[in-house]
C-alpha cells in the first residue's frame, strides 16, 4: 500500500488522491445573488448535511489551487447571507457541468447553463426548477481554514424551507429511494449514478468556457428530439464549427442520405438530423453532432 504524507506532495497532487479516495460525494448545486442582486450558480462537492436542528447543511467553495483565488459562491454569500442548495439528479448533470465553467463575475449560470429559475419563498437567490430538491438556506457562519491555494471555506448553512418534488415521495409522503436517480462525484471526471448503472464519466469543463445553452440556435435549443443532457453536451463546447467545416461534412453519405430523401419536408428532415446528432452525442462525438445539426441552414441564406 502506498503512503501520502501530504506535505511531500503538492497540493494538487494531494487533492486527486481525497477526491479519487473520498467518493462519491452529494452535490449542492448553490445559488446565490451579490449585493447588487446578480445570480450565480454553481456545483460542489465538498458537500453533506451535518445535523437536523437546527437541519444543517456545509459545504465549502474552496480557494482555487492555481492561485488561491475566492470563487463567486464564496464572495455572493460574504456579501448576502442567502443561498438556495439544488440536488442534482442524472437528467440534469450534463447541464450542471456547464454551469462550472469559470464564467465572469455577473453572467447568470442559469441562462448559461439552460436552467429555469423560481422564486424562493423565504430569502433572495432563485432555486432551480428542474431540481428534484431544494433547501432555502440562511448562512450562519463561513469559516475559512489556512491561507494557501485550496483552502477549505465551510458555509454553514441553516435549512429555512424545503421543496421536494411530489415524483420522489412514497405514499407516506416520505422519499422513496427507488424513485430517485441522485448522481455523486468521484475523482477526475467520474461520477457515480445511484439509479441504473453505478458510474459514469461526464466531461468536466476546467479552464475553457462553453458557449452556453443560451448560444444555441433557436431551433436547436427548441428540439423535440434533444434532451436537456444532449443541450448541456452542446453547450459546453467552445466554440461552433465553421462554415467550411459544414459544407464539407455535407459530402458525409449518411448526411447524404438524410438530406436527399427528405429534402421535401422540413419537419422530418430536422427530426432524422436531430435524431442522428442525439446518436453521436451520446458515442461521445460532440463535433460530428454539431456538424449535423448546423446542416439546415448552412444552405440558402447563408447563416449557420
Amino acid at each position: 500500500m502506498r503512503t501520502v504524507n501530504p506535505k511531500e506532495v503538492s497540493v494538487s497532487v494531494f487533492h486527486s488522491y481525497l477526491l479519487g479516495a473520498i467518493a462519491p460525494r452529494p452535490i449542492a448545486f448553490a445559488s446565490t445573488i451579490d449585493r447588487e442582486g446578480r445570480v450565480n450558480l454553481s456545483p460542489f462537492s465538498f458537500f453533506n448535511v451535518f445535523g437536523s436542528n437546527p437541519p444543517t447543511l456545509i459545504f465549502s467553495p474552496n480557494h482555487r489551487v492555481r492561485d488561491n483565488t475566492a470563487k463567486h459562491t464564496l464572495e455572493n454569500v460574504l456579501e448576502v447571507e442567502e443561498v438556495v442548495i439544488n440536488m442534482v439528479e442524472h437528467s440534469m448533470v450534463e447541464q450542471m457541468s456547464l454551469a462550472s465553467c469559470e464564467y465572469e463575475k455577473g453572467v447568470n449560470e442559469f441562462k448559461k447553463a439552460g436552467f429555469t429559475p423560481l422564486p424562493s419563498v423565504t430569502i433572495r437567490p432563485p432555486r432551480v426548477a428542474e431540481s428534484p430538491a431544494a433547501f432555502e438556506c440562511k448562512v450562519r457562519e463561513v469559516i475559512r481554514i489556512g491561507e494557501g491555494g485550496g483552502s477549505p471555506n465551510l458555509v454553514i448553512c441553516e435549512v429555512l424551507l424545503a421543496h421536494i418534488d411530489e415524483k420522489i415521495l412514497d405514499e407516506k409522503g416520505l422519499i422513496d429511494t427507488r424513485k430517485t436517480d441522485w448522481v455523486a462525484r468521484m475523482g477526475g471526471d467520474w461520477y457515480c449514478r445511484a439509479h441504473g448503472e453505478a458510474v459514469f464519466m461526464v466531461s468536466k469543463p476546467n479552464l475553457h468556457r462553453g458557449i452556453g445553452v443560451d448560444q444555441i440556435p433557436a431551433r436547436i435549443r427548441n428540439s423535440r428530439i434533444l434532451t436537456g443532457n444532449n443541450l448541456g453536451r452542446l453547450g459546453n463546447e467552445e466554440h461552433l464549427p465553421d462554415r467550411e467545416a459544414v459544407i464539407l461534412f455535407r459530402q458525409e453519405p449518411i448526411i447524404q442520405a438524410i438530406l436527399t430523401e427528405y429534402a421535401g419536408n422540413k419537419d422530418l428532415l430536422e427530426m432524422h438530423l436531430h435524431q442522428l446528432a442525439q446518436r453521436l452525442l451520446e458515442s461521445g462525438e460532440t463535433r460530428k453532432a454539431w456538424l449535423t445539426l448546423l446542416q439546415p441552414e448552412s444552405s440558402g441564406n447563408g447563416e449557420f
